[in-house]
């Protein structure tokens, strides 16, 4: 019936892809028989209509696409618009070599520039087609040398327009593709050398694309207030030429960072700090001021010869270093005044302070960045409360602040005196392979990041020939960048976050703390998942036998009992009890009783089924919980644990001593259908077993109890 079901969608699909295409096909035979020639009326006016109708849907469906338009929707194009082209040079010339018979190749150019290639290759073969056999039907016995000469013309046309088209389109995207990049490169160099960014600093696809963002909105703040105020000085001291040049990122060269001219004959390339008279004011870090310059004189910023007779250079000072000069000069030899000179030194300040405020604006908004990351980390980390859902939550919160390939959690256990690795995911190497692995403390990176409480190593940079990050006989990828971060709470380390990239500098000082205060954030959760778990597993289990106790074994046999009863399953119940107990503890002591209680924990855990449930009930009383049992099956486990425990022989201080059990076993649904009546059931049958001589198993029965027998 699902083969049917499938094939007929399968069918259904088929159909409505290929509906267009059949219609079109429709058309074209139309025309093929001389439809086209019919008298005007109704059947030509419908094949009109139906292929106007065709060519609006299948023009409409392409305009909706924002990607490539699927197969059939391009050739299905080409074809209706060659099946019209056709019927109209039929209809008006009779013929297909008539006055507007190149219309042909139009189409076909068309088509092959704006399709894919493949669909335009077939509605080439689909013009040529249709060609031949109009001209066979309508035509009488066509011309082999015409069709081979516009089928040849055709195809042509489509090579030609594919190949010159797509080429340029490739050229183009090469060439803008490039413009933007030298545009984004120019953007960070300024970044750079306004310092805001940080220079060789490389940041995750998030934080990269924060960054650009603010550097470029800061970048042309910068420009703008520059520009504004040499534009105004420039028109107040009737200047020729007011210009910031800027020192750039690796110190050795200035360039014009923002101006404001009357010349054409500005050379815009970095030039180096020893070149022409601005050399004097970046040794001396002093104002020059110059006058009757003469045409021989080098000011790198013009292209030719000097143009100027007076130019003014202040330097542009920050934290005692010259970080560029403001540069103004004129055409006529007129001396720059102390008020003048007083109005450019005033200038160059308002310059270096737009810089300086857009620093401050960056490091705020980096700031709240980072802030929201963090928040939004603390969010997911404080909402997780497992230690899987704390690990996966810190990994996506570090892959947010920073980009990298492998990722792994190992934790310390300070008890035992060992590591161990409890998560890995990897993008760089195949680490997934060393979760559950443990090592000893050693001179790895992990052992010292735990000894240290101090992220390793330095400047976030690995090398495989001399550092060791777990222990020698765990390999690990060589990658070149690796952050090992200890996961401290209150002083105490419980592990670490190791975070590694394939590409340099991926950890450097604009996201280490930041993944510092996510490893603290990352170490508080694990610790709260650790409580959570401890104290759901003392809510759960015995202290004493690690089996679950009598609360849990509640619960669990009230759905056990449900869904027994929803698909008529059998279900039993064992009690099993320590004989003379009370004797053990008078005789040997609590701490031997407890010995005792352990070892009847430790072989129920050993006998019981992974679907089985075991609990301790209280005192040395054990209820064992067996789905899809029935009485045979339950008295068979039960022999065993009887069996199992008294061959146990267990030692104390007043010598060996060896105990047994009664075991009473109730079966679903004969002994009741509701817990309490199994259980009452269960606990009749283990008094029939005391009453009949202990160290035995007894199986309810549905008489009346004194009719119970043993088993």
């Amino acid at each position: 019936m699902d083969a049917l079901v499938r094939v007929t969608l399968l069918a259904r699909r088929a159909a409505r892809a290929g509906f267009g295409a059949a219609l079109t096909c429709g058309l074209a035979a139309f025309v093929i028989f001389g439809g086209a020639q019919y008298p005007f009326g109704p059947v030509l006016v419908a094949a009109c209509a139906l292929w106007s109708l065709l060519l609006i849907t299948r023009l409409h469906s392409k305009w909706k696409l924002t990607g490539d338009a699927p197969f059939l929707l391009d050739f299905e194009l080409g074809a209706l618009l060659s099946v019209g082209l056709d019927a109209i040079l039929l209809r008006f010339d009779g013929t297909l070599e008539g006055r507007f018979s190149p219309a042909i190749y139009v189409l076909v150019a068309l088509v092959a520039s704006f399709g894919r290639p493949l669909p335009g290759l077939l509605v080439v073969a689909w013009v040529v087609i249709l060609d031949a056999l109009v001209r066979y039907q309508m035509l009488g016995a066509p011309s082999y040398e015409a069709l081979a000469t516009q089928a040849g013309f055709a195809c042509a046309f489509a090579l030609l327009n594919l190949l010159l088209l797509r080429a340029e389109v490739a050229r183009i995207r090469v060439t803008a593709r490039a413009r933007l990049e030298d545009e984004l490169q120019r953007l960070r160099d300024d970044a750079r050398s306004y310092r805001l960014l940080g220079a060789g600093e490389a940041r995750g696809d998030g934080g990269e694309k924060t960054e650009e963002r603010l550097a470029r909105s800061s970048v042309e703040e910068i420009h703008q207030s520059v520009h504004y105020a040499l534009d105004l000085l420039r028109r107040c001291l009737d200047l020729h030429t007011a210009v910031l040049l800027w020192r750039t990122d690796s110190g050795t060269h200035l360039r014009i960072s923002e101006l404001s001219t009357a010349s054409d004959e500005i050379h815009d390339a970095p030039f180096s700090i020893g070149d022409g008279v601005l050399a004097a004011v970046l040794a001396k870090k002093e104002a020059v001021l110059l006058e009757n310059l003469r045409p021989t004189y080098v000011i790198p910023y013009y292209a030719g010869g000097c143009p100027v007779r007076a130019l003014a250079a202040i330097p542009v000072a920050d934290d005692g270093i010259v970080r560029g000069v403001l540069a103004l000069d004129r055409v006529d030899n007129r001396a720059f005044t102390p008020r003048e000179h007083e109005l450019a030194a005033q200038a160059a300040r308002y310059c270096l302070r737009a810089i300086q405020n857009e620093r401050v604006f960056v490091q705020l908004e980096r700031a709240k960045v980072e802030q929201g990351k963090l928040y939004r980390a603390a969010q997911a980390l404080g909402a997780a409360f497992s230690e899987k859902d704390v690990l996966e939550a810190g990994v996506r919160a570090a892959r947010e602040i920073a980009s990298f390939d492998l990722a792994a959690v190992t934790v310390w256990d300070e008890k035992a005196r060992m590591h161990e690795v409890c998560a890995a995911k990897s993008e760089a190497g195949n680490v997934e392979d060393l979760v559950g692995q443990r090592f000893k403390p050693n001179t790895g990176l992990v052992s010292m990041v735990v000894t240290n409480r101090f992220p390793l190593p330095y400047k976030g940079e690995f090398d495989k020939t001399h550092q060791v990050v777990l222990t020698r006989r765990l390999p690990w990828p060589n990658i070149p960048s690796l952050l090992v971060l200890p996961l401290l709470h209150h002083g105490r380390a419980l592990g670490t976050l190791i975070l590694g990239a394939k590409r340099r500098h991926a950890f450097g000082d604009t996201v280490r703390p930041t993944l510092e205060v996510l490893a603290s954030h990352l170490a508080v959760s694990l610790s709260n998942a650790r409580m959570v778990q401890r104290l759901e597993t003392m809510a759960t289990t015995d202290g004493m036998t690690g089996l679950l106790n009598k609360r849990s074994m509640l619960e669990q046999a009230t759905a056990k009992v449900a869904a027994a009863s929803r698909f008529r399953r059998k279900l039993s119940v064992l009690i099993a009890d320590i004989d003379f107990f009370k004797k053990v503890n008078d005789t040997y002591g609590h701490d031997v009783g407890d010995v005792v209680i352990k070892g009847l924990g430790d072989i129920l855990k050993r006998q019981k089924r992974t679907t089985d449930v075991v609990a301790r009930f209280g005192g040395e009383e054990f209820v064992v919980l067996c789905e899809q049992t029935n009485e045979d099956g339950a008295k068979l486990l039960g022999e065993r644990i009887r069996e199992e425990l008294e061959k146990t022989t267990f030692h104390s201080a007043n010598g060996q001593l060896k105990v047994t059990c009664s075991v009473g076993i109730a079966t679903f649904p004969e002994a009741g259908a509701t817990w309490d009546d199994l259980f009452k059931a269960a606990d009749e049958a283990l008094y029939a077993s005391k009453r009949g001589g202990r160290n035995r198993v007894s199986t309810w029965q549905p008489a009346s109890v004194a009719r119970i027998k043993a088993g």
